[in-house]
């Protein structure tokens, strides 16, 4: 492939780094990122790029911006001569040219060329040039806006709020259910040699998951997703949802959170089209609201009964519960389409839980 040239999206990929093994490049948008492509840290040019990096990385604090170098020489990570260094500035072992070819940045003789590129909080290309301009791309990264004016004026997430789709005794009658019954860990997919499997950890995902069983409040919860949410779903983005996966309620406790992910990223989950995150008892927590940090800083909450739709696609987190305990009911939609592809990746699913359910 060539090089991306400014205003074209940034390929994604995964990637190893000293401390993740399968990092998601795709997660890290919402803040300016700064990619550097060396064929070797041990090159004098690269040395060179990376020392006015380091000497600048008040630049790159994980929040505003982040700095990600990409060396093709093994010798990089056996003998550990670069390695992620956070907040701020990482780095990602590509002796395989995988990530040098995506960027159009492998030369015909597999050696690779040096270079850098900078991003804009969606992932797309600012600028770019060689490593002896390295200089002009921190100048430059310097001047830009907050994170949230990049585009020169507000932006918004593209995300549909449709209000009254469960009435209050019916989202009562969800949060007594969880109550009753009680609720498990919940997990997040990844993919792992191919396979969707099942992981834990507080710190990415704190939540607990309720799979609804009873035939009745599934029953209630199905007719008023098809005559109240489905219609509008159709207005606002010409989708028909046909098919819809788990009916299950979730609590974010105190401290509850789900750090920024995408819903369709592994085998497993390529099926979904669109998440819903319907709340059952707003009012009664702080916190607890989603953020999109590829468009704004903005936290959004929809009122009790009301739901809050957006692709699967987009990058979003769950912001931490200060106080009390939030409820949701949170499925995912998706079409006939969808379903095929479902049925194709069943062979690479692991695990299953609540978080691929298996309810159409």
């Amino acid at each position: 492939m060539s090089v991306p040239f400014p205003g074209e999206p940034a390929p994604w990929f995964v990637g190893k780094t000293s401390s993740n093994d399968t990092f998601h490049f795709s997660s890290v948008a919402g803040r300016y990122i700064a990619l550097l492509f060396a064929p070797s840290s041990a090159a004098p040019d690269a040395r060179a790029a990376w020392s006015r990096i380091a000497a600048a990385r008040a630049l790159f604090n994980d929040v505003r911006a982040s700095c990600f170098g990409v060396t093709l020489d093994p010798e990089d990570e056996r003998l550990a001569r670069v390695a992620d260094d956070a907040p701020g500035l990482r780095w990602f072992y590509d002796s395989d040219r995988a990530i040098a070819k995506l960027y159009g940045m492998a030369t015909d003789d597999d050696v690779g060329r040096g270079g850098w590129l900078l991003l804009d909080p969606t992932l797309r290309v600012m600028a770019g040039g060689g490593l002896e301009q390295v200089g002009s791309m921190l100048d430059y990264l310097g001047k830009l806006p907050p994170t949230n004016q990049h585009a020169g004026v507000a932006t918004s997430p593209p995300v549909l709020v449709v209000p009254r789709v469960f009435e209050p005794q019916l989202c009562s009658d969800l949060v007594d259910y969880y109550r009753r019954t009680g609720g498990h860990a919940s997990g997040f997919m990844q993919e792992v040699n191919g396979m969707t499997v099942l992981a834990h950890g507080a710190s990415h995902k704190r939540r607990a998951d309720c799979l609804i069983e009873d035939r009745d409040l599934r029953e209630a919860c199905r007719i008023r997703i098809v005559r109240r949410l489905a219609p509008a779903i159709a207005n606002a983005f010409q989708f028909k949802a046909t098919r819809m996966e788990r009916y299950l309620v979730s609590c974010y406790g105190p401290e509850g959170h789900f750090r920024a992910h995408r819903d369709n990223t592994t085998k497993g989950t390529a099926h979904r089209r669109f998440a819903v995150t319907l709340n059952l008892n707003a009012g009664e927590y702080d916190g607890g609201g989603l953020r999109f940090p590829e468009f704004s800083g903005e936290v959004m909450h929809a009122p009790t009964g009301g739901a809050i739709v957006f692709s699967c696609s987009l990058l979003h987190e769950a912001t931490r519960v200060t106080r009390g305990e939030r409820f949701a009911f949170l499925p995912f939609l998706y079409d006939e389409e969808g379903a095929r592809i479902r049925e194709a990746n069943r062979e690479f699913v692991a695990e299953t839980d609540a978080d691929l359910g298996d309810d159409t």
